[in-house]
Formats: structure tokens, C-alpha cells, sequence
């Protein structure tokens, strides 16, 4: 048997807590049940239903400095909501919502009606509600002057049946909960696939939440305050104004050498790169210990030596060390700006170009590892922008990014990061690429593909004109949010019978001004191309500011649309496709080469 199950009383349980055997890893951060769930966990108890079982895990052993043994903490790996909320309801203690606002969740209890309810400001005026059961259960609370003060509020009301019913509810505590301990001797890797498995019914969980778990548990190396400034900087990169939260909230954390490393965010609105708990410490770990594997954090975090496979607290307190510098590497305002600025200058201008959040976060490692190296940082910028091109155009972290994160920085770690980045961008990218397989792999309809989203940063990056636009770039219409038209428009070829995935090709697409988009219409490509060369010939101007032949000439070649198109002769869709697909592949291999 892997696991012990044991019958414990809630009030031992809640005691273990509060000493802490017991520690709330805050997986699910923040308390994510509403009140009303936390007020049937107690209407089930008081009703004497089950209410699941709790699992736990304790630490591994610790070879301390001194050569003694410490056992570690239990983890409270499935139950920490049920936990939260009787802690709350019962001992009063406060819970962090959502909004990350700290409050008090009050159960209300009706003794004559034996019901409970979420307490609000119409039961705390009604005499025949107890408005917060937690005065019930303080250490000094007198069940009979409860029972005297609710009586005399309640005329007719008999004291006996109220004492009575106030008892069992009291009795909640010594209520009987399950609770399955995983055994002490299994390994981290078995740990963290239980740990997901029995969560999976739930919020889907994952490696880093597991590792983020062993980090909020540990006080003795500043864990529970590293847990909270990695959700404090990922909460700030979206919603700036909540740094006014933290500064009225939480004066400790203020103190600590965490806020002045991140207290920039809260005047940035650049939604370019928010990064989730998960990409942090993927950057942090990666970088600074040179693995790629989460669960690898996880085991090192517990103190374990690869070599002899024991747990030495030494490597639990370096371990914590090192991951504290990257996370403070991450946070650093001039490496953040420095990498959204750099993928900005590669053509990713908006958030909707990133579509590959491993690839980000592999790239902010090659940044930080340049930096380690000393690379001056023009060959930093380089590195970082090829990388990231050939990540997003090979889906290479697209599969199973934690193995190639591993064999990456493994290998940048043994070749240096320059040497191995030319070499590994060769290899993936010769000149076949370009000419045989990208315009194959180009033959799709989804416009979030990381071909259409490397053909527009291109455009972007080389400075573009939208199609028939005479002096609006790409990249204004892609931070302006410009039209995708249909170079063969989608009602005509409907009309011609074709599917959805037929005429949404990515080849069908231009970026253009919603004006020359709505003049073109549903007109057939062979009626608007004729009129836009008559266009550029002295006629009417209909679409577009371009009456210029050679300017309309340099506008097809950054748009990527057949010269045939010049003169109004259009080819069979089909055809058109093939064509543009091979100047697009191509478009996008001179961006790469100016990268």
C-alpha cells in the first residue's frame, strides 16, 4: 500500500493547521469558494453527511547541518478548500478572494429553524440569527451567556432547546474526516502525479502548481513570501491599479525587498507579455539552475542530491537561494522592458502576435543568459529575435516544451549561448525551409497559425504598406485593429461553392484599412483588380490613395500578391494560393534574415 487512511476529528485537524503539521500549500490561490459552499460544508457536518476525504503528504526526511534527521511537514495535498472555509467559518480567520481582498466570511445560524445561511446585514438585525457562528467556537465564548442573550432577544423561546442545539452544533468539530496519507518514502515524481490526478476533477493543476505549493509551505527560507511575490507580480502585470491593494494591505510585504523590485508595474499598461505563475518560474528555474523540468524544482526544493538520492537541507536553502535571485532577475524592470522591446522590434508589435507563451519564456532565458555571459547587447537582441522566430515558425516548445527547455539550456549551458543558438537555427532552418516546406506548412486556414503570425510580424519589422494603403503601414493597422480582407472575397466564393476552411486560407488574406475594405466589398477579384488598374492609369480613384504604377507595384511585392494582379488578369484561385504561399514563405525569409 502506497497510503494509510485514518479517521480524525475536524477539531485535531483544524489544531494541526493552526501548529502547523498541517500546511496549506494555497494551491488554488486565492480561496476559491463562494460563500454559499462554505455554508453547506457546514449544514452536511451539522447534518452528520460525509464530506470527503482529505489527502496528505509528508515532506521527505531532511539530513540536516548538524547530521540529525528533521521529518518534514505534512502538505495538505486534496482538501485545502474544506480546510480554509471550516477555519474561516469557525475560528474567524480571514480568506484572500479572487480581487485578492482580504475578508472575513460569516456564517449565520437560525437555532429554532436549525438553518444555516451566509450572513448579510438583514440577519445581523434579526434577533433569531446567531449573525456569526465563529463566537460559538472562541476559546472564551460562554455557550450559556449566548443562550441567556438569545433568549431574552427571542421572547417565548425555550433555553433548553436553544442551549441543546447550540451544543451540537459546537459538536461539529468532533465530526470524523478521512484523511489518506501518502506514504513517506515515495518518490517526488510519484507525489506530483497523485497530487495532479486528484485534482483533475477540480481546477486542473500541474507541475508548477505543485512546485508553487512547496514554495508557500516553507518559512524557514522565505517561501510563503516568494509564493506571494510571484502572484503579486503576475496579478500587477494585468491590473496595475491593485499595486494600491498591496501597499493599503499588506504593509509587510511593502517592507520586503520584493516591492521595490516590482512596484514599477503598477505605472505600465503593456499588455505585450503577461505572465502567469507558470512562465516565471519556468524563466526563474530554467535559468537559474539549468534544468527544464518542473518536477526537478520540485525535488530541489525538498533538498534532494540527484547523486546519492538522499535530502539534505543544504540543497533545500541553496535551492531556495538561487530561485528567489531568478524570480528577482525575472521582476528586474530593465530585463522585462528589454525583452518586450526586442520582440517588439522583431515585428511583434501587439499581444495578439504572441501566440506562443514558451517561446517568450525561452527567449527572456536566452536574454538573461546573454547577460550572464557578457554578450554585448546588440548580439543579445540578435540572438533573441532569431530565436524567436524559429521557435514559433519550427513549434518548437509547442509538443513538450519542459523536454526541450531541458535539452536547450543543456546544451546552451555546454556550447555557450551564441555557438549553439547559430548552430541550432541552421539546422532547423536551411534554405529548403523557406522554398519547400514553410509554404506547405502554409496551407491552412487558421489565422492564428504561427506562419500568418510570422508573416504579419514580418511585415511589420520591414515596414510594410496595408494592401492598396498609400501611407498606413501594416503595423499601424495591426495596433489599430485594421481589417483582415479577402483578397478573392468570401461571399464570392461561397457563391462558388467553397467551404469555410477553403476560402479562410491564410494565402487569401492582405491587411488593409477598413475603408478600402468595405469599398472593395463582395466585388470579383477580376472587377476590383481592373479598376485598380485603371486606378494607377488616370482613372477613377476608388480604392486607396495610390495612383502611381510603381507605387502600386512596390505595394504588391510587400503584400505578397502575383504581378499578373498589375493588369487586372487574375489566376484561378487555387493557383493564386500556390503562388502567394511561395512569395509570403519568401517575404518571411528576408524578414528572418534582417532579424
Amino acid at each position: 500500500m502506497r497510503y494509510s487512511v485514518t479517521p480524525h476529528p475536524i477539531e485535531t485537524l483544524l489544531t494541526w493547521v493552526k501548529s502547523g503539521e498541517i500546511a496549506i500549500p494555497e494551491i488554488q490561490r486565492p480561496f476559491v469558494w463562494d460563500a454559499t459552499k462554505v455554508r453547506n460544508l457546514l449544514d452536511s457536518l451539522y447534518r452528520g453527511y460525509p464530506v470527503g476525504y482529505l489527502i496528505t503528504w509528508r515532506n521527505p526526511t531532511v539530513k540536516l547541518k548538524d547530521g540529525s534527521l528533521s521529518a518534514g511537514k505534512r502538505i495538505l495535498i486534496d482538501g485545502q478548500q474544506r480546510i480554509t472555509a471550516l477555519m474561516a467559518a469557525l475560528l474567524g480567520r480571514k480568506v484572500i478572494t479572487k480581487d485578492y481582498d482580504t475578508v472575513r466570511i460569516r456564517i449565520a445560524f437560525h437555532p429554532q429553524e436549525e438553518r444555516f445561511e451566509v450572513s448579510n446585514p438583514a440577519i445581523a438585525k434579526d434577533p433569531a440569527w446567531l449573525a456569526d457562528i465563529a463566537e460559538l467556537f472562541s476559546p472564551s465564548a460562554s455557550v450559556f451567556q449566548i443562550v441567556t442573550d438569545y433568549c431574552q432577544r427571542n421572547a417565548g423561546t425555550s433555553q433548553d432547546a436553544v442551549f441543546a442545539t447550540l451544543e451540537r452544533l459546537r459538536k461539529i468539530i468532533h465530526n470524523h474526516v478521512g484523511v489518506i496519507e501518502l506514504a513517506d518514502d515515495l518518490d517526488i515524481e510519484t507525489v506530483t502525479e497523485i497530487f495532479i490526478r486528484v485534482n483533475s476533477a477540480g481546477v486542473e493543476l500541474s507541475q508548477a502548481d505543485f512546485a508553487m505549493s512547496k514554495i508557500a509551505v516553507n518559512e524557514k527560507y522565505g517561501g510563503n513570501l516568494l509564493r506571494k511575490a510571484i502572484d503579486y507580480f503576475c496579478h500587477l502585470a494585468v491590473a496595475p491599479e491593485f499595486a494600491s491593494k498591496i501597499e493599503n494591505g499588506d504593509p509587510d510585504f511593502v517592507r520586503s525587498e520584493f516591492w521595490p523590485a516590482m512596484r514599477w508595474l503598477k505605472d505600465v499598461n503593456d499588455d505585450l507579455y503577461d505572465p502567469t505563475y507558470t512562465d516565471m518560474l519556468r524563466v526563474a528555474f530554467t535559468y537559474e539552475f539549468g534544468r527544464g523540468k518542473l518536477q526537478d524544482l520540485v525535488a530541489l526544493l525538498s533538498g534532494r542530491n540527484f547523486e546519492t538520492k538522499q535530502y539534505e537541507e543544504s540543497i533545500a536553502e541553496e535551492s531556495f537561494a538561487k530561485l528567489k535571485s531568478g524570480i528577482l532577475a525575472f521582476m528586474n524592470k530593465t530585463h522585462f522592458d528589454r525583452l518586450t522591446m526586442i520582440l517588439r522590434s522583431a515585428g511583434f508589435v501587439t499581444s495578439d502576435l504572441i501566440t506562443s507563451r514558451n517561446a517568450v519564456n525561452f527567449v527572456y532565458i536566452v536574454y538573461l543568459r546573454g547577460r550572464r555571459e557578457g554578450l554585448a547587447a546588440d548580439d543579445i537582441e540578435r540572438l533573441v529575435r532569431r530565436w524567436y522566430a524559429m521557435s514559433i515558425l519550427t513549434s518548437r516548445y509547442t509538443g513538450s516544451p519542459e523536454t526541450a527547455f531541458d535539452l536547450d539550456i543543456r546544451q546552451l549551458e555546454a556550447q555557450g549561448l551564441r555557438s549553439y543558438a547559430d548552430a541550432v537555427i541552421a539546422t532547423e532552418l536551411p534554405d529548403s525551409f523557406w522554398t519547400g516546406m514553410l509554404p506547405q506548412l502554409m496551407e491552412t486556414s487558421s489565422a492564428q497559425s504561427p506562419y500568418f503570425i510570422a508573416y504579419l510580424a514580418a511585415q511589420a519589422r520591414l515596414g510594410d504598406k496595408g494592401f492598396l494603403s498609400k501611407d498606413i503601414t501594416v503595423r499601424d493597422l495591426l495596433l489599430n485593429r485594421g481589417d483582415k480582407h479577402h483578397i478573392f472575397p468570401r461571399r464570392y466564393l461561397q457563391q462558388q461553392g467553397l467551404s469555410r476552411g477553403q476560402y479562410n486560407q491564410i494565402a487569401n488574406f492582405v491587411m488593409a484599412q477598413s475603408e478600402i475594405n468595405i469599398a472593395i466589398g463582395d466585388k470579383p477579384p477580376e472587377v476590383y483588380f481592373k479598376e485598380i488598374a485603371e486606378q494607377v492609369n488616370g482613372g477613377p480613384k476608388r480604392y486607396g490613395g495610390i495612383t502611381d504604377p510603381e507605387v502600386l507595384r512596390q505595394n504588391f511585392e510587400e503584400n505578397c500578391l502575383p504581378e499578373s494582379l498589375l493588369n487586372g488578369q487574375v489566376p484561378d484561385y487555387e493557383t493564386f494560393l500556390a503562388e502567394r504561399r511561395r512569395l509570403m514563405a519568401l517575404r518571411i525569409k528576408r524578414w528572418f534574415e534582417v532579424l
